[in-house]
């Protein structure tokens, strides 16, 4: 493994979360009436026999806690968690615990003003729609079932008049990212908190369809940089963290220190990333790294997911940026991004490899991220 990276002899600890992940997410259920084209689940249509019961939910969250505060925020998802009829229950405990939940339901006819209402009563901080087109007939043929666009578009006005913060998620491939001004002027409209651009891995169904290639990620970024003075709402990259040197490249050029950077929107996600502040329990309580890096790393039901995530030789290595090879393990912005490690494991079967979706070439004239003022 490359060991270029400017680093030091003493092993750096900003942007590195050993500690404790910031976020936990937890695949509540693989059920989903949907059948999504892209769908990192493959989500079936009924309940298996191998999700944790409602009690080792219960425990789960007892371990979420053993982290220490501050606690890592819990993300309920699925397939739908609405298919389980202890989702609130669930909500109900995370919150009395002190954890902070979000939720990620699917548009379907379930999600009812009254279960807007009671997530809210359970304690649900925000939640999370997709939305994968401008339009009816771009957004239901990712979804598999007409009608999901109007579903999702009564569900946002539902969530909103709750009260409850909401983020929507978009996907972006080849072929949809030519739709994204157009998704983006619908979103102005809708009063979200956030909008997440998730770049397809090609994992579950998703491996049938085609990432954007690298280039046109780079301008993708462009475009999204110049959106942010006048966008109400803030808008961030799933699985494409290189969003993050563009971004730090662009600040620093207008005069940003290091500190104003990071308090930007894009600053505060600086080294989130699969296995770095990030945590994944499958609906059969098997823990990944990620939901998008499918390597099966402990199992709740028999170890600690503090143990875990803290002492695994994967998550170990996934936190140190000088473990990765090639271009990532020499590039002097690896602390901020890192790649997507989930990228670098679907194309080439290995995790620490570079991410391929990323173009730029470190050079030796580049000042190390760690070196700025």
């Amino acid at each position: 493994m490359s060991s270029a990276l400017p680093l030091g002899s003493v092993r750096p600890t900003r942007y590195v979360f050993d500690r404790a992940p910031m976020l936990v997410y937890w695949e509540m259920t693989r059920a989903c009436p949907l059948a999504c084209r892209h769908c990192r689940a493959e989500a079936v249509l009924r309940r298996g026999d191998r999700e944790l019961t409602t009690a080792e939910g219960e425990r789960l969250l007892d371990q979420v806690v053993a982290f220490g505060r501050p606690l890592p925020h819990l993300v309920l998802t699925g397939g739908d968690p609405l298919q389980r009829p202890d989702l609130f229950h669930l909500a109900r405990e995370a919150t009395a615990r002190g954890i902070g939940v979000s939720l990620a339901p699917s548009a379907t006819e379930q999600l009812t003003p009254g279960v807007i209402a009671e997530a809210r009563q359970a304690g649900v901080a925000s939640m999370s729609l997709s939305l994968d087109g401008s339009t009816a007939g771009r957004h239901d043929t990712f979804r598999g079932v007409p009608g999901t666009f109007a579903a999702t578009m009564r569900a946002a006005d539902l969530i909103r008049a709750a009260g409850i913060a909401l983020q929507v998620n978009t996907l972006v491939t080849d072929e949809t990212v030519d739709d994204l001004p157009a998704t983006f002027e619908l979103l102005r409209g809708l009063g979200i908190v956030r909008w997440s651009l998730f770049f397809l891995i090609g994992v579950g169904r998703g491996a049938v369809l085609r990432e954007v290639t690298p280039i046109r990620s780079e301008r993708l970024f462009a475009w999204l940089l110049d959106l942010e003075p006048v966008s109400s709402f803030a808008i961030k990259t799933t699985e494409a963290t290189h969003y993050r040197r563009v971004a730090a490249t662009r600040m620093r050029r207008a005069g940003m220190s290091r500190d104003a950077i990071e308090r930007t929107p894009v600053g505060r996600g600086f080294g989130v990333r699969d296995g770095n502040g990030i945590v994944f329990v499958g609906h059969d309580g098997v823990v990944h790294p990620s939901g998008f890096l499918p390597i099966p790393c402990g199992d709740v039901r028999s170890a600690t997911l503090v143990d875990t995530y803290r002492t695994h030789p994967l998550f170990v290595a996934l936190r140190d940026a000088r473990s990765f090879d090639g271009k990532c393990g020499a590039c002097p912005y690896a602390l901020i991004c890192g790649g997507s490690r989930a990228r670098a494991y679907a194309r080439t079967g290995d995790p620490l490899a570079s991410d391929p979706l990323c173009p730029y070439v470190p050079s030796n004239r580049v000042a190390a991220w760690e070196r700025l003022a």
